[in-house]
């Protein structure tokens, strides 16, 4: 009996494992076309990433009480509990960076029409294909239990961040120039934002992955530097308090 129990748990895991990387697949489809659209200025594409953001969000909501389920009925050994944290974390993680992806069609619906120069469009095509591929390898690295490709991903985002801020100097430029009123370049410079955003949540993906094959994250090094400095200074407080006897 105990055996079958156990089997139905990691069945459960398996299924929530598999949920989590469909949901992460429709928010990697939907920021791939939400790039191509707010190129192309098609609000038709726009507004079906608007009302697929309903099934992903559905979707997350079904994977995060099923998580609780597991936890509140079943007792989870250290490795198993850690499957469980991870896959809550995760589906937080890939659900927010679909309300991101929806954000960039709210904003293009807001600059529709307006004239964007080449080299502006072209960061832009570079900034989604980048976060696109980070995003896409933050779950293969959850699929494979890859801790080396997650941990990679942090230097990986360098190159977003990179071209964040070429993004952002482009826009002033143009607008400085008076090739961009300011209403455009503020929801441009917003959606530079939400793809660097993306691109961190994949971080996030990639952390989180480290701590379900190792245990490891990053806060227990800040943590440990901390619990260092507090010993420290206890142990200079108990220094000033012990006694000095002078010689005689």
């Amino acid at each position: 009996m105990a055996m079958d129990v156990r089997k139905n748990f990691h069945h459960e895991l398996d299924v929530i494992r598999d949920d989590i990387v469909r949901m992460a697949g429709l928010v990697s489809e939907a920021l791939a076309r939400a790039t191509r659209a707010f190129l192309d200025g098609d609000l038709t594409v726009a507004d079906e990433i608007l009302s697929g953001d309903d099934i992903i969000d559905t979707l997350a909501l079904d994977v995060e009480e099923r998580c609780y389920q597991l936890l509140a009925l079943q007792q989870p050994m250290a490795s198993d509990l850690r499957a469980i944290t991870t896959a809550i974390r995760l589906t937080a993680e890939i659900e927010r960076s679909g309300d991101l992806v929806v954000n960039i069609m709210k904003a293009s619906r807001r600059i529709y029409g307006a004239d964007i120069n080449p080299k502006t469009r072209g960061l832009v095509e570079r900034l989604g294909g980048q976060v696109h591929r980070l995003l896409r390898l933050s779950i293969d690295a959850y699929v494979d239990q890859d801790v080396g490709l997650a941990s990679a991903l942090d230097d990986m985002d360098d190159a977003v961040d990179e071209l964040h801020v070429d993004f952002i100097e482009s826009i002033f430029e143009t607008h400085e120039s008076g090739e961009m009123p300011l209403q455009v370049a503020v929801q441009l410079a917003l959606v530079g934002r939400f793809y660097e955003r993306i691109g961190d949540h994949a971080v996030n993906v990639g952390e989180r992955v480290r701590y379900l094959c190792t245990g490891w994250l990053p806060e227990h090094t800040g943590a440990a530097r901390q619990a260092a400095r507090t010993a420290a200074k206890d142990a200079e407080n108990a220094d000033d308090l012990s006694p000095h006897w002078e010689g005689t």
